[in-house]
């Protein structure tokens, strides 16, 4: 597999498909391990149904980008500005709601491909800093974000289902 090859692309309504598609399979992959059926189910249902992300989709504070090899959807990134940030809703953030990958292709660079894409953009909006949240247990995510720079700031409640979880909340100055 030839990194080269992948290309980014901003989503638009006519792939809420394929978003859903690749939103269930991901989350699935990252969390089933540590998760119950239940809860996990509970979630998704809830969070990637094709209403919700349509809403998403529109929200001119919020964008969807597809990692692609071949035209074959291999990734994703959601980033929100504004007040469509889940916590801090400050107008000299950005937040990188969502970077997920499809388990085959773990380990290539696509996760580095699309973060890189994310500090891109937040530099060309003049933004002061990008921050995010990732579940404590993800051991894997809060290396490589402590790799590229982010401190952690706080720590915030994420409901999987009937389960509380804890986010830690990474921030990274870029200005």
């Amino acid at each position: 597999m030839n990194i080269e090859n992948i290309k980014i692309r901003k989503i638009s309504i006519d792939d809420v498909l394929a978003l859903q598609k690749i939103s269930l399979q991901t989350f699935k992959e990252a969390f089933t391990a540590r998760n119950t059926e239940e809860n996990l189910r509970i979630y998704l249902d809830a969070a990637f149904t094709i209403n919700k992300l349509l809403a998403e989709i529109v929200n001119p504070f919020s964008e969807f980008y597809f990692a692609e090899i071949e035209k074959n959807t291999i990734g994703y990134l959601k980033l929100n500005v504004g007040d469509s940030q889940t916590e801090l809703k400050e107008k000299n953030a950005l937040e990188i709601e969502r970077i997920y990958v499809l388990k085959e292709f773990y380990g290539i660079g696509v996760g580095q491909i699309l973060y890189e894409y994310a500090i891109e953009i937040a530099k060309l909006n003049n933004t002061e800093y990008i921050w995010l949240g990732v579940w404590e247990e993800n051991l894997r995510a809060i290396s490589f974000y402590n790799k590229s720079g982010f401190v952690e700031f706080d720590k915030h409640i994420f409901k999987m289902g009937n389960e509380d979880q804890t986010d830690i909340m990474m921030k990274k100055e870029l200005k």
